[in-house]
């Protein structure tokens, strides 16, 4: 008896059946793959400035919570990091949003993204493409374009390209784009632009004063403890600054968009809410074929079958629409992904983490659905139901 294949038979008697319980769970397992993809593109795009500055150590704001709410301190905190052993060099780095209008003369709308400044001579961004043009943002007014920006902003890329002059303004003021760079966009910026200090100061004019910085970054000499001089850091300067190390630095980024904004929460939820869909849907297909068949269990019950076979045979249909729901699941999933990484320029790649949790979780679905269904079987009195 135990080489008939009972589970497969009786999932494949009702055939539309089967391609609707799969049809569910795939879309259970969708759904959970677009959540976690939208969520971890957050994360890592959140942090795609951090991971790409040249430095060990920086100072921020107290007041500053994230990239897009960062607060400006006095540049002179930044100097005093010089008077610590191990330190080599400082770089100031000034951040802003301007408004980008559309180099495309039929279009012409606006929207804003990031401006980044910091002094060419001291470099603090580990981009080839910015390594390579640090000489022509030291030029008035020329700044480089992150090509990763959302298309939004115009036909920069093409221009450029083509070899056609790409001017247009930020926040009134005229500037010339003479080079291209890959950031990427993220849910708090849709674009970036690279400049100098000097320029950044001339484009947001009377917003920002000289001598007032957005973040402090620091390089110590290779092999020094950077926990320890971050700690010495924090224990010497005044209180109206935060000193973190790099990964610190990503961490509290991270933080703010996890706790401190619904995004995190909301793809959170969206994940469990396809998780309790799975579990529905396969209830209702593991119950209604169990109803199905009571008969059929009932005989093989009075034949001095024990719970315990009957319990495997519906744990192995949960099985087997757990594996074949998934694939559907996971096939659709990739290309939505390649899709929402076109149309949003966000980071979103299937990763073994997330085909391993999202497989786990499937499997957990199907197993409580069938630990569930199977309760009706165990009630059943074989002189009930005959």
């Amino acid at each position: 008896m135990a080489k008939i294949p009972l589970a497969w038979a009786q999932l494949t008697r009702e055939k539309m059946r089967l391609v609707i319980a799969l049809a569910g769970i795939g879309f259970a397992d969708l759904l959970m793959f677009m959540q976690f993809g939208f969520r971890d593109a957050l994360f890592e795009s959140s942090i795609s400035f951090h991971s790409k500055l040249k430095g060990d150590i920086f100072i921020i704001n107290t007041q500053s919570t994230a990239l897009i709410a960062m607060k400006s301190f006095p540049q002179r905190r930044l100097y005093q990091a010089l008077s610590f052993n191990g330190v080599t060099s400082i770089s100031p780095v000034y951040l802003g949003f301007g408004l980008w209008k559309n180099p495309d003369p039929n279009q012409r709308n606006t929207r804003q993204l990031m401006v980044i400044g910091f002094d060419p001579t001291h470099p603090i961004l580990d981009i080839p493409e910015i390594q390579n043009n640090l000489h022509k943002i030291q030029i008035s007014d020329v700044v480089l374009f992150d090509q990763a920006s959302r298309p939004e902003f115009g036909p920069v890329v093409e221009y450029f390209k083509q070899g056609k002059p790409v001017e247009t303004e930020v926040d009134n003021r005229r500037v010339r784009v003479e080079g291209l760079f890959t950031l990427g966009a993220s849910f708090g910026a849709d674009g970036n632009l690279v400049t100098s200090d000097l320029n950044f100061l001339r484009i947001f004019g009377t917003r920002r004063t000289r001598g007032l910085i957005d973040i402090g970054v620091v390089k110590l000499e290779p092999g020094t403890d950077v926990k320890a001089v971050v700690d010495k850091m924090t224990a010497t300067f005044p209180k109206d600054v935060i000193i973190f190390s790099k990964e610190e630095f990503a961490d509290f980024e991270k933080k703010y968009w996890q706790e401190s904004t619904s995004i995190g929460f909301i793809f959170t939820l969206g994940a469990a809410m396809g998780f309790i869909v799975g579990i529905v849907i396969v209830y209702q297909i593991l119950y209604t074929d169990v109803t199905d068949h009571l008969p059929e269990y009932a005989t093989l019950k009075a034949m001095g079958y024990k719970d315990i076979y009957f319990l495997g045979v519906v744990f192995q249909e949960a099985m087997i629409l757990a594996i074949l729901g998934y694939l559907p699941g996971f096939g659709v999933s990739v290309v939505l992904y390649n899709l929402g990484r076109s149309a949003t320029s966000l980071p979103m790649y299937m990763t073994l983490t997330k085909v391993i949790t999202v497989f786990v979780m499937t499997v957990i679905m199907c197993s409580v659905s069938g630990a569930i269904a199977v309760r009706k079987l165990q009630a059943a009195d074989p002189a009930d139901i005959f």
